[in-house]
């Protein structure tokens, strides 16, 4: 599993101008179960994915390539790996 934090580097008006085309792009991903969880940091500074193991690291990049915030330049991406070795039994189906 992967925990993504995303740190904003462009102007907060070009952040709100393409938040909606982010929020849409992570629609897919989350419906399908690969981001477990998503939102904005309290800071409004960046903001956290939780993805599901389903994903390599390599694959995992190639995909944060295409977030509007990425191809646009208005995010850093911090990638920390890990191994889920103990879930709650309600989420053992999605990591």
């Amino acid at each position: 599993m992967f925990v993504v934090t995303l740190t904003y580097t462009g102007p907060t008006d070009q952040i709100d101008a393409r938040r909606p085309e982010h929020r849409a792009w992570l629609d897919p991903h989350v419906a399908a179960g690969l981001m477990l969880v998503t939102g904005p940091l309290v800071s409004r500074t960046g903001g956290v994915l939780i993805v599901s193991g389903k994903i390599g690291r390599a694959e995992l990049e190639d995909l944060l390539k295409q977030d509007p915030f990425s191809v646009h330049g208005l995010a850093d991406y911090a990638l920390i790996e890990f191994e889920a070795n103990k879930v709650n039994p309600a989420l053992a189906g999605l990591v």
